[in-house]
């Protein structure tokens, strides 16, 4: 049976990040991961994405500039964003391995599943290990609905060759409104379908209107307060059957994704023989990112019931995770207010209290809210698309929340982010020169 001071399952982000801490101090290291190695936010999440939706935010630039200094039209081409896009992941699998083989971590291309507190079953072996760091990070969430076969995931719409001409999207958050903004200024026709009654369910209502709004105006079609029922493969499309209120209803595209969320990738584990706790949000972990059902095991990244899923804070988790395994419990993770944003055309980005939040927290409050297409930052690149609400505490004017939907919403909301943190006042904030 092979032993290690540290077995870390996951080599995204985090588990990189405690694997190298691990083998700097001189511990015995192994690493496994039932897909590529390199986690997902490099090879199948944020950047490929965010490489994909480049060439979008320059079309949506030049159309509100065509005749203001832009002449002629841009257009897109997916095939060519996605040979683009390739430069930056085909290269990831081999150069992690490569790194982590360099660092002398013996590697594992399989899930791992417990056998008990520290002995894991791995490629048909059994490996024992002092330390056990789960770092899965998430997976698609299964959908309730019959035929589920013929549903594609996030993945799939990241490396697709040919992008199809009439798309479904089930799920109106972040993934399936960004999704959708990206299909549809590459052309095709799209539908974004959703249980509740609005996108975004977790974002300022306000804001999220003026967004929906303008998603329709670019051609996105929504349908909310829909339970889903059936898929049906048809010759060409595929057929999904919902329902809204007491009616059945279909709708035909010809690629369906399933774009409702992820999970904790938990699963192929059998977490049960490692009395590891978990709960819906993941591994559940004390102040030093522990497992309380089983000291032996740490969680961070994505996985860990603990933060929100970011990549940023999926480093600091791992930074804890490998300091307290070589000192003992050592560090505490502390979390600092973090910001979300929602990579659509406008960004739409969010820190802190939300209104309800605020009002139920608060005695008083003060919103300062509008939407100003007509403030410069706007106005000069002639985008009808920018909207804030701020948020005080009325006894102090402290800065309590801030939402902003605009084409740089994504970096100014980092700057409220720094003031929400340092607990500034709005008048603070005003005295700042930039």
């Amino acid at each position: 049976m092979e032993m290690y001071d540290v077995f870390v399952i996951g080599t995204g982000t985090a588990g990189q990040t405690v694997a190298e801490h691990c083998v700097k101090a001189g511990l015995r290291v192994a690493m496994a991961d039932n897909r590529e190695f390199g986690g997902t936010c490099s090879n199948r999440g944020c950047n490929p994405k965010k490489v994909l939706m480049g060439p979008t935010e320059i079309l949506e630039s030049s159309k509100h500039l065509i005749d203001k200094g832009v002449m002629g039209k841009v257009e897109l081409n997916w095939k060519k964003s996605q040979k683009f896009k390739r430069t930056f992941t085909e290269t990831i699998p081999k150069r992690t391995e490569e790194k982590l083989n360099g660092l002398e971590i013996a590697l594992y291309h399989q899930s791992p599943k417990f056998i008990d507190k520290n002995t894991l079953s791995v490629e048909g072996k059994r490996v024992k290990a002092d330390k056990i760091v789960i770092a899965t990070g998430y997976e698609p969430r299964v959908l309730p609905i019959t035929e589920k076969e013929y549903l594609r995931t996030s993945d799939d719409f990241l490396n697709l060759k040919k992008l199809p001409n009439n798309i479904t999207f089930i799920g109106a958050g972040y993934i399936g409104m960004e999704f959708a903004h990206m299909a549809v200024r590459y052309g095709a026709k799209v539908t974004v379908i959703d249980t509740n009654e609005r996108p975004l369910s977790n974002f300022d209502d306000d804001l999220v209107s003026h967004l929906t709004e303008y998603s329709k105006k670019l051609g996105i079609k929504f349908i909310f307060n829909a339970k889903l029922i059936a898929l049906k493969k048809l010759r060409k499309n595929i057929e999904l059957t919902y329902k809204v209120g007491d009616k059945n209803m279909t709708l035909k595209s010809r690629a369906v994704f399933n774009t409702a969320g992820r999970i904790p990738a938990v699963k192929e584990l059998e977490l049960e023989k490692g009395g590891v706790s978990f709960n819906g949000n993941g591994i559940e972990v004390n102040e030093y990112l522990q497992n309380p059902g089983n000291a032996s095991v740490y969680a961070c990244g994505d996985v860990s019931a603990n933060g929100v899923p970011l990549t940023p804070l999926s480093g600091r988790e791992g930074h804890v995770v490998g300091t307290n395994i070589v000192e003992g419990n050592s560090k505490k993770i502390e979390l600092p207010t973090i910001p979300s944003v929602v990579f659509t055309l406008p960004n739409l980005a969010t820190v802190g209290l939300s209104e309800k939040e605020a009002k139920t927290r608060y005695k008083e409050i003060i919103l300062r809210t509008n939407a100003v297409p007509e403030w410069f930052n706007a106005k000069r690149l002639n985008n009808p698309n920018y909207a804030y609400k701020i948020i005080l505490n009325a006894r102090n004017q402290e800065i309590l929340g801030a939402h902003i939907l605009g084409p740089e919403a994504s970096e100014t909301i980092n700057i409220f982010t720094i003031a929400i943190n340092a607990k500034m006042t709005a008048g603070q904030l005003k005295e700042t020169l930039f």
